[in-house]
């Protein structure tokens, strides 16, 4: 059993601050995918080849430090039209970090990916530095998600990947995928399943506002 919600519960959406964003409205047949952890020069490279076959477009939410190791896949990444995010420039545990120390790895980050659109980590923040973040002038948004994919668990396989994924999407799903190597034996399999049950859907896919 997984140790993790594959899918967002409704209670958690509602206690955590109203300025993260779980999901996006469903009132237009569209998804969206995210990534996390990259850039990666072979995995990242990847992803953006199966995306371009679907004409679709995502999210990335960055490291960066990976940023700075690999410059041209992160530029690939914008040239072909995508969104990217910051990601910490560490893959900060925000739970673990006092505030100063945390958003101070997040402006780090940003010298690097400049949109003002966040992912936390593990998805831990605390409440007061998700403040600090969207009280920012400008402000920051802050985009967690409704469905994650499960594709960073050594311990289920491709096949329970792209099930988590498929079994729970919807018009407005926020989908997680991590363009990493820990990831990649089961992203690899179950992303183009993923997005080839999006095209018989007839649903878009979406990079997230920025």
């Amino acid at each position: 059993m997984v140790n993790y919600w594959v899918r967002t519960p409704q209670w958690l959406k509602r206690l955590s601050p109203r300025d993260i964003t779980w999901g996006m409205p469903g009132d237009e047949p569209a998804v969206y995918l995210t990534f996390d952890d990259g850039p990666h020069p072979d995995i990242t490279t990847f992803v953006l080849n199966e995306l371009k076959k679907y004409d679709a477009k995502a999210t990335f939410f960055c490291v960066g430090n990976n940023v700075a190791r690999y410059p041209e896949t992160y530029q690939r990444i914008l040239a072909d039209g995508h969104v990217t995010g910051n990601h910490t420039y560490d893959h900060m545990n925000g739970w673990q970090h006092d505030n100063f120390a945390y958003l101070k790895n997040i402006a780090r980050a940003h010298q690097l990916i400049e949109n003002r659109i966040f992912r936390p980590p593990y998805g831990r923040i605390k409440i007061s530095q998700a403040r600090k973040l969207v009280n920012a002038n400008p402000a920051w948004k802050i985009y967690m998600w409704d469905i994650i994919t499960g594709d960073f668990d050594k311990s289920i396989t491709p096949a329970q990947c792209t099930a988590h994924a498929i079994d729970n999407l919807q018009p407005g799903s926020i989908v997680v995928f991590h363009d990493s190597e820990k990831a990649w034996d089961r992203m690899h399999i179950a992303l183009p399943e993923v997005l080839r049950f999006c095209k018989e859907k007839g649903w878009q896919l979406k990079a997230l506002p920025v």
